[in-house]
């Protein structure tokens, strides 16, 4: 039982929403252009249990990097892991990064099936191997002489596998067209998503920077993690306001402005803070306003 709660723990829950907010954000954009596709609902299912996979995935390969390059040690502040905590060995681990792996790439490629059928090989190839980057990036983030988390380059990964991939990638699925307007639901979610881990590189910033592992909060220092904390969530926020008077919304689906509220007192909340151990709570605030943000927009779409 100890161990079933513990790799619950290391699947981190809380982190699930916001990662298939994306999905949403792309299918909602997709939807008044491609409702007609008969696979639709089919293509939608796919790509937030491939999306929920690569999450998990990458929960557990960061437990696991984390845990045996001696990161998650008594300094840090934030939940105890798995592999930290000792109830799971980094073999165990290890197996479970490999078994989630796979099935998130059996996922992908049977959402890239459905989606382009055998005609379209180009595309299919082109999806495989983003699906497979995508793999490799959940891993590599704290695992490998060369993790890319440990060198500031996190938050980059994210926008674009949390932002592009996630959004843009979704809208092709369905109709095999690009809109470039979709860009900025794209920058708007991925920007979020740079959010959270920012919060969590903030929190841990001192951590961090004993165990040599420099994350761009790190690199930025205190005050400037702050003020790059600022600038990405208000260019989301503004981002999809600018989508919406391009969509041509009208006043009464303006009401994904309410999600607006939790993340303005957010980001008071982190101008007015000097104790690193209160910004835990703060990751909860902006992956569920995110969610929330991505729920209400799509429902604007949608109407």
């Amino acid at each position: 039982m100890l161990k079933i709660k513990a790799w619950i723990s290391a699947a981190r829950l809380r982190t699930l929403p916001l990662s298939v907010s994306g999905i949403l954000v792309g299918s909602a954009c997709a939807y008044p252009f491609f409702s007609e596709n008969s696979l639709f609902v089919t293509i939608f299912l796919l790509s937030l249990l491939t999306t929920l996979l690569l999450q998990i995935l990458s929960n557990f390969a960061n437990d696991y990097g984390d845990g045996v390059k001696g990161t998650d040690n008594a300094d840090r502040i934030g939940p105890q892991r798995a592999v930290q905590s000792g109830v799971l060995s980094g073999t165990e681990m290890k197996k479970g990064v490999i078994v989630t792996a796979v099935l998130a790439l059996l996922s992908a490629c049977l959402l890239i099936y459905i989606s382009f059928g055998k005609d379209k090989f180009t595309t299919s190839l082109v999806y495989l191997l983003l699906g497979i980057a995508c793999v490799v990036a959940a891993i590599k983030y704290t695992v490998g002489k060369n993790a890319y988390g440990y060198r500031g380059l996190g938050d980059l990964f994210v926008f674009i596998f949390f932002g592009m991939v996630s959004v843009l990638g979704c809208f092709y699925l369905y109709g095999q067209v690009i809109s470039l307007w979709v860009l900025l639901p794209a920058v708007a979610i991925g920007n979020l998503s740079i959010a959270v881990l920012n919060i969590n590189n903030m929190r841990d910033l001192d951590a961090d920077k004993k165990v040599d592992k420099n994350t761009l909060a790190v690199k930025l220092g205190k005050q400037g993690a702050k003020q790059y904390h600022y600038f990405i969530i208000t260019v989301a926020l503004l981002s999809l306001i600018v989508y919406a008077l391009h969509a041509d919304f009208k006043i009464s689906q303006y009401f994904f402005i309410l999600a607006y509220i939790p993340l303005v007192k957010h980001l008071i909340f982190v101008k007015n803070n000097h104790e690193p151990r209160e910004l835990d709570s703060q990751m909860k605030v902006v992956a569920l306003s995110t969610f929330l943000l991505s729920i209400l927009f799509s429902l604007a779409l949608l109407i």
